[in-house]
């Protein structure tokens, strides 16, 4: 008989150091990437409140014939901060890309003609259902007795410019295409009205606009502005931009500027 084979038993593992392999380190745990912060109205606002203090200040300490147009250029020094030198996602974005005016490309004439044509039909449409019954209701309010004459500006360039560079598209940009926005993704539009997504922004905006003009003109008819701020907005969110609201804004201010003249408030 051949004697048992002897058992198998296991060699034991290489001292460490003597060509053994060392065990590879553990991977630490996959690092879970930082969740992007939920938008939130408090910056927007802050932004708001302190530029309203700035423009504030502005049209007091500006020399009076200057303050309106250091107005202007606080509300788009503010607002370049903060969306124009972003690049061209950001500004459409906020609705201020004007046809591509504002963006960092080459400019696309096509665009820049059809989007000025589809802003220019809006603000007919606007002006053909709203001055007919604003001119009536000022009549009534300021109890005109005399008849409307006509007087045109003293310096047409300088005035109509003025509305809508110094006035429309300063305050455009920063109320309906950087707050308005800004606001709309932190509180979420939940009303559909004549086929534009509205949310409480719309409300807030208007009403920092008008406690705005209030503040640099403290007289109580200044408040009034909460209203065709409403209109701004609409278009804001119905057109997707600022182009046909800075257009509409500024001819709002000749109209009524042109109502005031003809029956005698004002020269």
């Amino acid at each position: 008989m051949l004697p048992p084979a002897p058992l198998d038993t296991p060699e034991p593992p290489p001292a460490p150091g003597l060509g053994a392999e060392s065990p590879a380190p553990a991977e630490p745990a996959a690092l879970a990437e930082p969740v992007p912060e939920a938008p939130n109205a408090r910056r927007p606002l802050l932004v708001a409140l302190a530029t309203t203090i700035l423009v504030t200040a502005l049209s007091y300490l500006a020399p009076k014939d200057h303050a309106g147009t250091a107005v202007g250029l606080a509300f788009l020094a503010v607002t370049w901060w903060l969306v124009l030198r972003g690049d061209e996602h950001v500004i459409r974005a906020h609705g201020l890309s004007l046809g591509g005016l504002l963006e960092p490309l080459p400019l696309d004439r096509r665009r820049l003609l059809r989007d000025a044509a589809t802003a220019s039909l809006w603000v007919l449409l606007l002006a053909a259902i709203i001055f007919p019954p604003f001119w009536f209701g000022f009549k009534l309010f300021w109890r005109v007795k005399m008849p409307f004459v006509f007087r045109g500006f003293e310096s047409p360039w300088n005035e109509i410019s003025g509305h809508f560079l110094a006035v429309a598209l300063p305050e455009e940009a920063f109320f309906r295409g950087y707050l308005q926005t800004r606001l709309d993704a932190a509180w979420t539009p939940r009303w559909r009205v004549f086929g534009a997504e509205l949310g409480p922004s719309l409300i807030v905006s208007s009403a920092i606009f008008a406690i705005g003009h209030f503040l640099t003109v403290p007289s109580v008819d200044r408040l009034a502005v909460f209203f065709p701020s409403l209109v701004f907005g609409w278009l804001r969110a119905r057109t997707g931009g600022v182009g046909a609201g800075v257009v509409f804004h500024a001819l709002c201010n000749i109209f009524s500027a042109t109502l005031q003249r003809g029956y005698g408030f004002s020269r």
